[in-house]
């Protein structure tokens, strides 16, 4: 099974080739990507490594678990990206791609931290959304919408679980002036979890306890960036 070809997305420049191709989905793992690589292509419009493409994954055919993918990701998991600045190295899992992305090519620390204070925040808010927010919105997700038979304990569950972990995001935004997660300016940290928390309503989830959460979720949706971002892919209207 052949691999889907590649697009290019809204903020591409003609004059260059392409050197990130990312594999994704209309997921909220597949848009931490395109969140950091638009923010990227934005910040330094003229790093020509940044130009980007992007191949898009049907994920109900399990295409994510060919060989031509497994090659990319052993794991069969949306996203992956492949980097030909550095010989084709393939990186696999979303929030090891932000880092990834962020390490190489954030030179100036626009969406990153230097201070070793403020990246080890970062990093424990980074694993905190990979380890907590996307795994048990997944399951709500997965018990409100998907579950072939309706299971009020499986729904309760990871719907309070998920409105848990939103508490803590809302002390989080608590600890600085309320606008961002680390450092009081819109980082990688903010991108790790705000595609999920941006779907609430899918997983049954309500953000009106949490005024800080909404109004972060309205101030990054604001922005041009997410604009494009949300176009790689576009995300279909829920059913």
């Amino acid at each position: 099974m052949s691999l889907p070809a590649f697009q290019l997305p809204p903020s591409h420049d003609a004059a260059l080739a392409p050197k990130l191709h990312l594999y994704t989905a209309a997921t909220p793992n597949g848009h931490k990507v395109s969140l950091l690589l638009e923010e990227l292509r934005a910040a330094y419009s003229d790093a020509p490594e940044l130009a980007y493409d992007y191949s898009v994954l049907d994920i109900s055919t399990n295409i994510q678990k060919s060989a031509a993918f497994l090659a990319i990701n052993p794991n069969g998991r949306i996203p992956a990206l492949v980097d030909d600045n550095h010989a084709g190295h393939n990186v696999f899992e979303s929030a090891s791609i932000l880092l990834w992305l962020t390490e190489q090519y954030d030179k100036e620390n626009k969406f990153w931290f230097s201070d070793p204070l403020l990246k080890s925040k970062a990093l424990s808010w980074i694993f905190f959304a990979h380890g907590g927010v996307g795994p048990m919105q997944g399951q709500a997700n997965h018990f409100f919408r998907f579950a072939p038979e309706k299971i009020p304990y499986g729904i309760k569950r990871y719907q309070d679980e998920t409105a848990r972990l939103y508490s803590v995001l809302e002390d989080g935004l608590k600890a600085g002036k309320g606008e961002y997660l680390v450092g009081d300016k819109y980082s990688v940290v903010d991108m790790n979890v705000w595609p999920w928390v941006r779907v609430h309503e899918f997983a049954g989830v309500d953000v009106s306890p949490f005024p800080l959460v909404a109004a972060w979720l309205q101030r990054i949706d604001g922005r041009p960036g997410t604009a494009n971002a949300l176009q790689v892919p576009l995300r279909p209207a829920p059913k």
